[in-house]
C-alpha cells in the first residue's frame, strides 16, 4: 500500500529542494515515489500546482509524433505532426497522473500566502535514512494517511531539525 504525505514549508523553495531530495534519495533506491506535487499559495489566494510530469507537454510530444506517422500515409507529414501535437497536448492537460489534484488543493488549504505544501505519494521506503535525510528542510505535517504513532514520529523527526 502506498503511503500520502503532506508537508508545509515556508516557501516554494525550500519545498522545491525538499522534492530535489527526495528525487536524489530515489535515484539511491531509498525511496520510490509515485508521485510528488508541489503547491504553492498565491497571492490571490489561489493554489497553484507545480506537478512532477508535466502531462500536456508530454501529450503534445507522443501527439505529434503519432500525427507525423500518420501524416506520412497521407503524404502531409506536417498536418498531421500539428493536428496531432494540438489533440496529445489537450488529452495531457486534462490528465491526471498520480496525486489527484482536487485532494492536493484541499489538503493545502491551510497554508498561507507564499507558503508551500509538498505532497508525495510514497510506493516503498527506507524510512530510517530517508527521514533522517529529510529532517534537515523542517516543515509540518499537513495531512498523512500513516498510523497515529508513524505520524507522530515523522512530525517530530522533522521538528527536530
Amino acid at each position: 500500500m502506498a503511503d500520502l504525505i503532506v508537508v508545509a514549508y515556508e516557501n516554494e523553495e525550500k519545498a522545491e529542494a525538499a522534492r530535489q531530495e527526495l528525487l536524489k534519495l530515489q535515484k539511491e533506491y531509498l525511496i520510490e515515489l509515485g508521485d510528488a506535487v508541489i503547491a504553492v499559495r498565491q497571492e490571490d489566494g489561489s493554489i497553484k500546482l507545480h506537478q512532477l510530469v508535466n502531462t500536456t507537454l508530454t501529450g503534445a510530444a507522443s501527439g505529434g509524433l503519432w500525427g507525423g506517422l500518420v501524416g506520412l500515409l497521407f503524404l502531409n507529414p506536417l498536418l498531421g505532426m500539428a493536428v496531432g501535437a494540438g489533440a496529445g497536448a489537450l488529452a495531457g492537460r486534462f490528465t491526471d497522473v498520480g496525486i489527484n489534484d482536487d485532494f492536493v488543493k484541499q489538503a493545502s488549504s491551510a497554508l498561507g500566502i507564499g507558503q508551500a505544501a509538498l505532497c508525495v505519494l510514497v510506493r516503498k521506503v527506507t524510512a530510517d535514512k530517508v527521514v533522517a535525510d529529510m529532517s534537515k528542510f523542517g516543515g509540518k505535517v499537513l495531512w498523512t494517511n500513516l498510523s497515529t504513532e508513524q505520524e507522530e514520529k515523522l512530525q517530530a523527526a522533522i521538528k527536530g531539525a
